[in-house]
């Protein structure tokens, strides 16, 4: 339910801002405040001692999340263009880095035993109730008919150290606002900067004719889906963005699931896997993505973006059909994760790069791809967990 609420909050916030955000100053200032905005929700997550309070922090931050990947895939597409692809693939990189790490911060400050002990119970009990329950439900699908007798306190005595994690979390993102305030200074956008020289002097491969500046290129974020900007196009225009929508949707979906569920799978009937064991998964797959991406960066050097799309959508549709033909199998289970994170990390990349070029870079592929790509992960979330 809090990832839903994230990603709903994710979708949303690129919807809105669309609409505020139409010149480099508005850019950099959305950009610094919702990186600020996600190192204030992690140092407050662990204060949030109630479910309505911990979902708007949630919600808080799925919208700054949502700001903060639109303007870096627009950005990135509007000042390199026909070498944005490499950009891409390099953000992306590090967005499996970020998903890849977090789990490692977190890990060391994670309770082995229940995180809250009952008043009359001590830290030197035998079992953990917790344990009890993790192991009656990976049993062979039997119900429980009294779930009472393994109860989960929520009054007692804390033994979880899970906050630091989200303290260390938001020291480590503090530099990236401070970052996005320098290239501010840098830009000559802040008033008290006047003698800095700017670092995007000017971008690369953009005509300045007065077709450019009443819309039809990079006027404004919102120009394109204008309804006189949409006339006189051919079916073809609406055809990619449905199509390229359409696939980001499906894989960034696939991401999310995979992710979210892949444990589960591997703790329930048939495979019954260790709870260590299967833990393993999630952490393979991102490594997978992460790494994925990262050789992307080097092949889209060498490669056009329809060639490595190509490989890539091959790569997820065979995976996803061994898995359901191997669906017993412990060993093909890990290796069937690592081809499908290898497969799916540059789809995404791959084909905003292909759409922008294929639409001359006008940036209305961008905007589509980006809210299709988060839909998806709502979506397909939401109905694998239902």
């Amino acid at each position: 339910m809090q990832n839903f609420g994230k990603n709903t909050s994710y979708h949303v916030s690129q919807c809105v801002l669309f609409f505020v955000l139409s010149s480099l100053l508005s850019f950099l200032s959305a950009l610094f405040i919702s990186t600020l905005i996600i190192s204030l929700i992690f140092a407050i997550i662990p204060l949030c001692h109630h479910v309505i309070l911990l979902s708007i922090a949630m919600g808080v931050a799925g919208k700054a999340m949502g700001v903060i990947d639109t303007i870096g895939n627009l950005q990135l597409v509007k000042l390199y263009q026909k070498d944005s692809a490499i950009f891409l693939q390099a953000l992306h990189f590090f967005i499996g880095l970020g998903a890849l790490v977090s789990p490692l911060v977190v890990d060391p400050f994670l309770a082995e035993d229940s995180c809250v002990l009952s008043a009359n119970r001590t830290a030197n009990s035998s079992s953990s109730d917790l344990e009890h329950l993790r192991n009656t439900l990976a049993g062979h699908g039997s119900a429980l008919h009294n779930t009472s007798q393994y109860p989960l306190y929520t009054e007692g005595i804390v033994i979880t150290r899970v906050s630091y994690a989200f303290w260390i979390m938001a020291i480590i993102n503090l530099p990236v606002p401070v970052a996005v305030l320098v290239l501010m200074f840098h830009e000559r956008l802040v008033s008290c900067s006047k003698s800095s020289p700017p670092l995007l002097e000017k971008e690369p491969n953009i005509s300045s004719s007065p077709a450019m500046d009443d819309g039809q290129g990079h006027g404004g974020v919102f120009d394109c889906c204008r309804r006189n900007n949409l006339r006189g196009h051919p079916a073809t225009f609406f055809i990619i963005h449905a199509l390229g929508g359409a696939i980001v949707f499906i894989t960034d979906g696939i991401i999310g699931c995979y992710a979210g569920f892949v444990y589960t799978y591997a703790v329930s009937p048939p495979l019954l896997m260790g709870h260590k064991t299967a833990g393993c998964l999630d952490s393979v797959f991102w490594a997978s993505v992460t790494a994925g991406r990262l050789s992307f960066i080097f092949f889209s050097s060498r490669y056009t973006a329809p060639i490595l799309l190509t490989i890539s959508l091959a790569g997820v549709i065979l995976v996803q059909c061994l898995l359901l033909i191997f669906y017993t199998s412990h060993v093909f289970l890990f290796i069937g994760t690592s081809v499908l994170g290898l497969s799916v990390s540059s789809v995404f990349p791959s084909i905003l790069a292909f759409t922008e070029d294929i639409l001359d870079y006008k940036g209305c592929a961008t905007t589509v791809l980006v809210t299709s790509a988060s839909t998806g992960e709502m979506a397909l979330q939401l109905l694998v967990g239902s």
